[in-house]
């Protein structure tokens, strides 16, 4: 078998199917079309062996998947297209269209969990103070996104669309709506505070004078030309961060949230207080870092108990 392109026609079945993601799951509008993508492909593979969605037995879905594994594709695109086309076939079962859901009798493949990349106290202290000894013009907006993104975890996506009334500097709380649009309330820092009044009073005032629809910027943030910032711009201003401090840490949106996940970690907090604050919906998506406090709990024992010095030395 064969794999084909996209189909060039949008099915009836496909239509009401993201309607139902949209209108009643709350998928993102993003996520909707990725799941389109990935089942108009499904669809047009059995279109070229003379198939429709109702032919589908475990024989064809295995032929499929080694269609996409022979391509070369990355286990983590295979596993994203099996979900989309589970979601698909357990909407079709739901609404009676097929008698039977082989696609429920699939598992999907492993794939290796990497452990997330985060930063040391030392390298954000390091960081921080080199921000702020900047002298340039974006300085004190990049210390605010800095500070908020290390003091809260959110997500690059929740950081651009904050509005000037998501966020609470009296109490010191943010206001997000997250992935599924589920809305979650989460504090920040002092110092966080501080950054983000500096910014809001001076800096913040002179970039929305650049943009002549001023009046109509709500976002909290806002590029150099007094625009809402977007996600590309996030990891553009975190490039020229590194550039501008010498402090080159591979920075990224998610390496913050990484780092204020496993500093809570190991510090204390437990996992459901961290999983509430980092608005994820599984347990098992934050337990990742407690394999990360793991790691670094193995290396500090290794570097500080007598024995393990001791041990060390009799083995080389």
């Amino acid at each position: 078998m064969a794999r084909k392109n996209l189909t060039k026609t949008i099915t009836v079945e496909e239509r009401r199917f993201i309607s139902y993601l949209l209108n009643e799951r709350k998928f993102s509008a993003n996520t909707a079309k990725a799941y389109q993508q990935d089942i108009s492909e499904f669809l047009g593979f059995l279109s070229m062996n003379a198939l429709t969605y109702s032919d589908v037995t475990q024989e064809i879905i295995r032929g499929y998947l080694l269609d996409l594994v022979n391509a070369g594709l990355a286990k983590s695109t295979i596993k994203r297209h099996l979900a989309a086309l589970k979601h698909f076939y357990q909407f079709l079962y739901i609404k009676d269209l097929i008698k039977v859901d082989y696609f429920e009798l699939v598992t999907s493949p492993k794939q290796e969990r990497k452990l997330p990349d985060f930063l040391t106290d030392e390298e954000v202290k390091k960081l921080f103070d080199a921000n702020r000894a900047r002298n340039d013009d974006l300085a004190s907006r990049d210390q605010a996104i800095l500070e908020l993104m290390y003091a809260s975890g959110l997500r690059a996506s929740e950081v651009v669309n904050l509005t000037l009334q998501s966020v609470n500097l009296n109490e010191r709380v943010v206001r997000v709506i997250g992935k599924g649009k589920k809305e979650r309330i989460v504090p920040f820092t002092r110092s966080a505070t501080n950054a983000m009044i500096d910014y809001l009073n001076n800096l913040r005032i002179k970039l929305v004078r650049k943009n002549p629809k001023s009046k109509l910027t709500n976002s909290f943030f806002v590029n150099n030309f007094g625009r809402k910032l977007t996600y590309r711009g996030l990891e553009y201003i975190m490039s020229e961060i590194e550039k501008k401090t010498g402090c080159y840490m591979k920075l990224h949106p998610h390496k913050l949230r990484h780092s204020f996940a496993t500093h809570l970690l190991s510090k204390g907090a437990d996992l459901r207080t961290i999983q509430e604050m980092m608005g994820h919906e599984s347990i098992g998506t934050t337990q990742v870092y407690t394999h990360v406090t793991y790691s670094e709990m193995q290396d500090v024992y290794k570097n500080s108990f007598p024995r393990a010095k001791k041990q060390r030395k009799s083995d080389s």
